[in-house]
């Protein structure tokens, strides 16, 4: 039995070695995200144009100059006249533009690594909607400074019910009993916002809305719908109309596609957009557009695949592009002009509908996901708010300021003194071309100054995605359910 004793051992030291492994790839994150530059005593920004974002000021101003003391923003002034502090960093702005850090209001973090895709493209907030169990201790250690990363909150798992819209990572709830039991989970295990599905019954959502405003938390995700019958929704109505979703504690509603799905019933016209904006601005409700969601379908169809070529993808957790192949090589093979392609079209003239009536509109990717790259998708989200009809200056408001106020980002999206050193630097003006934002020449983190070696660092480790961890992640989620 010798033998048997030391095929024991072996098999036990494998088994060691493979767990130390998976410890490893689990928890090994890439370092530009553990190494804090030195916090400057302090930074002064000269001779720039200046897009403050604060309500009343002048979209550009020229010859300005900032100063950064800690995580703060000491003063604002015109350039060469600010008094320099001992230890100062000086930055020459060489006549660059100024404007505050860029937010994503609706992405899916898979990984910590995406965490320098979103840094290096000047993104300094974040909106994760699938809370996964790590977020929530991701977002402590964010906060407490400990891992160099954009401000980040995130929704708790997505709650839905059976359909022809659930999803394998859903929290599912189906009467009124389940809906409230699984908010208060939501709630002890610490998330403040709740995200909502499509698939969910009129007694979940009854029982998810008014638990959630029992314990104060905060709704956003799409509008329910109910039990989808036969011949909805051409033939017959939504089991839940859109309008019943108004009113009931959301902070926003997401994606263009399915308000104009749920709430014109499918049907596209400007007639029904535009009563549509205004009952939603009536409302109060924001809403995240994510154009680039449904347009990244469009384009993989128009390229035959090839859009799915592109530079960046490999900063797309490697779970999800395998998970994604089929999805992959579906879209390659439509034909867009039958229907993708112009509902395309009516997605901008419905975005710019809202904009029109006054709808506070936020700027979210759904990046993360099938071909919608971390970071650099911003500035194509903001390219396609532009041709919809934005103003840039508004486009770029709605990825800060007005971000910034509705997810509760505190003190930021604005320059002011006082407010967190949360900033990027651009060598171009955007109000020019939407496009400059692409390119930050410097980003300013909570007082943290990236200059383009530390982006340049940023964007190759946005490549070190796990597919060890996002595994293990995926299996902690179906665990926890």
């Amino acid at each position: 039995m010798r033998w048997f004793g030391k095929l024991s051992i072996g098999v036990g030291l494998v088994i060691c070695l493979v767990l130390v492994w998976v410890g490893y790839s689990t928890y090994n994150l890439p370092k530009v995200l553990h190494t804090h530059p030195v916090l400057p005593a302090a930074i002064l920004i000269n001779n720039i144009q200046l897009i403050s974002m604060r309500p009343g000021a002048p979209a550009i101003e020229q010859g300005r100059a900032i100063l950064v003391v800690g995580d703060r923003i000491a003063a604002i002034g015109a350039a060469d006249e600010l008094t320099i502090p001992a230890g100062v960093t000086l930055i020459d702005g060489k006549g660059y533009t100024l404007l505050p850090g860029l937010i994503d209001a609706h992405i899916h973090l898979n990984d910590e690594a995406e965490l320098a895709a979103y840094l290096a493209h000047g993104i300094t907030g974040l909106r994760n909607m699938s809370g996964y169990p790590f977020h929530l201790p991701l977002a402590k250690i964010i906060a407490s400074g400990e891992l160099l990363a954009p401000d980040f909150i995130t929704t708790g798992p997505m709650l839905n019910s059976k359909g022809p819209n659930q999803t394998l990572i859903q929290q599912t709830v189906t009467t009124e009993a389940e809906a409230r039991a699984a908010v208060r989970a939501q709630y002890r295990a610490g998330y403040r916002t709740l995200k909502v599905y499509s698939n969910l019954s009129r007694d979940a959502f009854d029982g998810i809305t008014d638990e959630a405003n029992l314990l104060g938390m905060r709704l956003t995700g799409h509008s329910p719908e109910g039990v989808r019958g036969s011949g909805v929704p051409h033939q017959q109505p939504f089991d839940i109309a859109w309008q019943e979703t108004l009113g009931r504690g959301f902070s926003s509603l997401e994606h263009i596609e399915t308000i104009v799905w749920h709430g014109l019933r499918d049907n596209p016209t400007e007639s029904g957009m535009r009563e549509l904006a205004a009952t939603l601005a009536a409302s109060g409700e924001a809403v995240t557009p994510t154009l680039l969601a449904h347009k990244r379908l469009v384009l993989i169809a128009e390229s035959q695949g090839a859009y799915l070529l592109r530079p960046g993808l490999d900063t797309i957790n490697p779970l999800i592009r395998l998970m994604a192949q089929d999805s992959a090589k579906y879209w390659s093979q439509v034909d867009p002009s039958v229907y993708e392609g112009p509902r395309a079209e009516f997605y901008k003239t419905a975005t710019r509908l809202l904009y029109e009536a006054g709808v506070p509109l936020m700027v979210g990717t759904d990046s993360g996901g099938f071909s919608i790259v971390p970071g650099a998708s911003v500035t194509r989200e903001l390219e396609l708010l532009v041709e919809a009809g934005m103003s840039p200056y508004d486009a770029l408001a709605a990825a800060t300021r007005v971000s910034a106020e509705i997810l509760g980002f505190r003190q930021t999206g604005i320059i002011a003194p006082g407010y967190r050193a949360n900033l990027v630097l651009l060598a171009e003006n955007p109000l020019d071309d939407i496009s400059a934002v692409a390119h930050p020449i410097a980003v300013i983190i909570r007082g943290h100054l990236l200059q383009q070696a530390e982006l340049e660092a940023m964007r190759a480790a946005a490549t070190d995605t796990s597919l060890t961890r996002s595994a293990w992640r995926a299996l902690q989620m179906r665990l926890a359910k």
